[in-house]
């Protein structure tokens, strides 16, 4: 046999097993919490034309895509982000709604990257979009939201940091720069090399006051006060605005409780072109990527006809499931499964248990017993399956809808649930 059959491509993997229930649990819970905030489930599809996703919507670039070709000759890309396909969505289906609209999402992106740090090319995301809403209120409540699905997780100890790409772009306003050096200050922050920064700002006919503000993004984050300090640097009015609707946000997430999870950045400039205003990301121990990667993108449905702000999020599966998985945090899959183990003959009624059991939504597997192996060794298969409990059939007496089992099963189904938590407990 090809060997070569058994493994998957660069930056794929897969799921399986306590993993897969565990991650299937978490998804379940954050499913839950952006419907308790209204938010309508949306699915558009995995792959769309290339133009929907080109450097002018500010996605991804090209060399990173997966593209190929339909019989028509047009080029397809497997989504890199779903966003612009939920922008092209909503300018279809809600072209005239005017009032806010709010969908959710779940899907998998696929980035040709270059691979590092353990990162995929096929990655899972879930995720919200806030339509029609301009308001500082929906950017705090965004975030709120996010507090919200980072908790739900087990997660305890996370920051939210936030920044805000029109304070930037007023600092290069006040500057007179043009869009060239805009992209090369842009790029050496954004990659933290701050003393290429230095260097470079330093070599621009500018003035004395623009060079400090620009070499400044070293210092600018840091708690609410750090603010204080951004708005002594700069007279531009587009930049100070920017600051005081990062002050309206937080003095909103007061109101739900939530100021300890929040610090700011002013030096975060997300790598997605869309962005316009607020952009933020969720950080944890355990991974050194972001969990969660959001910001308001006011333009880009215009870019699909519909003039419409909005502001969204997506968590990183991938990357949150690793951080539980590190931080040693028990995720609870409340697993109900009954194995029930027959011989031939007594067929018939471990069907009907089965069926019984199936109808008071217990997971329940039929098994028919081999001489090949002793009863340990379905017992050690059930731990393994993660099964609460054994029936065996020993005769052909008829089970009924209140699953009469002897005291025997009984007290085995007492021993196996004892081991299984004693083991769950020791292997987290």
């Amino acid at each position: 046999m090809n060997e070569k059959l058994l493994h998957t491509p660069e930056g794929v993997r897969d799921i399986y097993g306590t993993e897969c229930l565990e991650r299937q649990e978490i998804i379940s819970r954050i499913r839950k919490v952006l419907k308790s905030y209204a938010y309508t489930e949306i699915e558009t599809p995995s792959f769309e034309y290339f133009d929907i996703f080109n450097m002018d919507k500010g996605s991804a670039p090209s060399n990173e895509m997966y593209k190929f070709f339909d019989r028509n000759n047009n080029t397809l890309v497997l989504r890199p982000d779903i966003t612009p396909g939920i922008a092209r969505s909503a300018a279809k289906y809600f072209a005239d709604e005017e009032l806010p609209i709010r969908l959710s999402y779940f899907g998998k992106t696929f980035k040709n990257e270059p691979l590092h740090q353990g990162k995929l090319h096929e990655t899972t995301q879930i995720g919200c979009e806030l339509i029609n809403d301009d308001s500082s209120a929906a950017d705090a409540e965004i975030l709120a939201s996010v507090v919200d699905v980072v908790r739900v997780s087990g997660l305890k100890n996370f920051l939210i940091e936030i920044g805000e790409v029109e304070f930037f772009e007023g600092i290069i306003e006040e500057a007179g720069l043009g869009k060239e050096e805009e992209e090369d200050i842009k790029g050496l922050i954004q990659m933290r090399n701050f003393f290429g920064l230095f260097e470079y700002v330093n070599k621009l006919d500018i003035s004395d006051e623009s060079k400090q503000a620009l070499c400044s993004f070293d210092k600018f984050f840091g708690g609410i006060e750090m603010l204080d300090r951004a708005e002594e640097i700069t007279k531009n009015e587009k930049a100070l605005t920017a600051l005081g609707r990062l002050r309206k946000v937080y003095n909103v997430l007061k109101f739900y409780g939530y100021e300890d999870y929040i610090g700011f950045d002013l030096g975060m400039l997300n790598g997605y072109g869309y962005y316009t205003g607020i952009v933020f990301r969720a950080y944890t121990y355990g991974t050194g990527s972001a969990i969660v990667r959001g910001g308001r993108y006011n333009t880009l449905l215009a870019k699909f006809g519909k003039n419409a702000p909005s502001i969204g999020f997506a968590i990183m599966i991938d990357d949150l499931m690793m951080a539980v998985s590190r931080q040693h945090i028990k995720v609870d899959t409340d697993t109900n499964r009954a194995l029930v183990v027959y011989e031939i003959e007594n067929q018939e009624p471990a069907v009907r248990l089965a069926e019984a059991l199936r109808a008071r939504n217990v997971e329940a597997s039929l098994i028919r017993k081999s001489k090949k192996h002793s009863f340990p060794e379905y017992e050690e298969y059930a731990r393994k399956y993660e099964f609460d409990r054994i029936y065996i059939i020993k005769d052909n007496d008829e089970v009924d809808e209140h699953l009469v089992i002897s005291s025997e099963i009984s007290e085995l189904k007492n021993k196996y649930n004892k081991t299984v938590d004693e083991n769950r407990g020791g292997a987290l």
